[in-house]
């Protein structure tokens, strides 16, 4: 089996590292549409910051392509593209589908087509096994096979890695579930556990963030409440989490291509199976609507203190949709700055993080590379960078001018050196 040939489908923050890996052990093709991205990374070049040059130059197997044609040495193919919603937040399949043709292109009898991107459960079989047979001209479970193995990668995080992290595989035949479990035991030393379905690793996968995603709209939910009362939230969560069970979630933005996207694959196929799903839709507006409560909340404080709304002017820290990663996928710091820009603020964004070119292109917006001092009226630390934590309360507040309001949304910063918190 070592000698049979992988291609792995996208080389994002999912498919980089799944091929880097097996780049150590067989031979991989990487493969992505975009050039510029196979440029870098045979230049040891990786703007995700997921793998570094060492680990790079340590796939000794691993070579890049952008031209279809070089697909055709690889009997099994891995689909790791992005399954983002569109604007009015159904599935957005057309990147699961072209990658589909595209394998469909040069799939031939006996091969393997491996799924790692998020889905609704049945979307393999239904929605992405019939581009295939129809692209490729082979049938289904006689001249190929497909499988499904979720993704769990979590961009920025250095301890827990594709290796380190079980591995939910699957496969359209027992004899293929066997042979895609084996594959990716190969590289996943914490282990692999073979689901009974690909509609069940599926599922699996869409549960997972949707978890999350309920977990974080209730703490957001009683930040809010706390607010109203005068309670400090985070002193409440230090408190109750003395409790063994208790879960420690904290409020905040929810974005990302997980949390903020995966439970709405669930719902959709829910409701295209006849059930209205309540806590996992009330969940997700109270998640979507934070970024509007934090400006008002911020607006009401400005108010409060006097302070001009109009033409005044306001400092972001941070634009990715996580802590000390340059990913800006669906991050829903952008709701905070339309959302004070309605109110008629200037808001500048500043983050170190960020990509200033695709937060120009994704989201219309020039980034600070270095705030002035003494001129916002309130600043709000929005993604809790090591950068900005080691700046500390002082200097943070040396943006402001003197009565200038900071507005900590990820406890950076100790109680009594912010005016505002969640």
């Amino acid at each position: 089996m070592n000698q049979e040939k992988i291609a792995v489908i996208g080389l994002g923050y999912v498919g980089l590292p799944l091929a880097v890996e097996f780049g150590k052990v067989r031979p991989v093709i990487g493969f992505d549409i975009n050039e510029g991205r196979i440029g870098e990374l045979k230049d040891g070049i990786d703007r995700t910051l997921e793998v570094d040059q060492k680990e790079l130059s340590e796939a000794t197997q691993l070579t890049f392509a952008s031209e279809v044609s070089d697909l055709t040495s690889a009997q099994i193919f891995i689909v790791t593209v992005p399954t983002p919603i569109d604007a009015s937040r159904r599935p957005d399949l057309r990147p699961l589908i072209a990658a589909s043709k595209t394998v469909g292109q040069v799939l031939k009898p006996g091969d393997i087509v491996i799924y790692e991107s998020t889905v609704y459960p049945g979307a393999t079989e239904e929605d992405c096994v019939p581009v295939l047979e129809a692209t490729s001209g082979l049938t289904f479970n006689e001249d190929f096979f497909v499988g499904y193995s979720p993704e769990r990668i979590n961009p920025g995080d250095k301890t827990r890695r594709l290796p380190n992290i079980v591995k939910v595989t699957s496969g359209s035949t027992p004899e293929v579930a066997a042979k895609v479990d084996a594959l990716y035991a190969e590289i996943v030393t914490a282990g692999t556990y073979q689901a009974e379905s690909i509609r069940v690793a599926e599922a699996a996968k869409v549960i997972e963030n949707s978890q999350r995603d309920i977990n974080i709209a209730l703490i957001n939910e009683l930040a809010k409440i706390f607010n109203h009362l005068g309670i400090d939230t985070e002193a409440v969560l230090k408190a109750a989490g003395t409790k063994w069970n208790f879960l420690p979630f904290r409020p905040g933005l929810v974005g990302g291509h997980c949390i903020g996207v995966d439970p709405y694959y669930l719902t959709h196929k829910a409701q295209e199976a006849g059930y209205h799903p309540e806590i996992l839709l009330a969940g997700r507006r109270l998640n979507d609507g934070m970024g509007a409560y934090v400006a008002s909340e911020l607006v009401k404080a400005m108010l409060k203190s006097g302070m001009d709304v109009a033409g005044g002017r306001v400092l972001l820290l941070g634009l990715t949709f996580k802590e000390n990663c340059p990913d800006l996928r669906n991050t829903r710091v952008i709701d905070v700055v339309e959302n004070l820009a309605d109110y008629g603020l200037t808001v500048d964004v500043h983050d170190p993080h960020a990509d200033p070119l695709e937060a120009q292109t994704e989201y219309g917006l020039s980034l600070v590379s270095a705030p002035d001092k003494g001129v916002y009226d309130a600043i709000v630390l929005a993604v809790a960078h090591n950068e900005f934590r080691s700046l500390g309360g002082s200097e943070i507040r040396s943006y402001g001018r003197e009565g200038a309001l900071i507005y900590d949304l990820k406890y950076v910063l100790d109680a009594e050196d912010a005016d505002l918190r969640l």
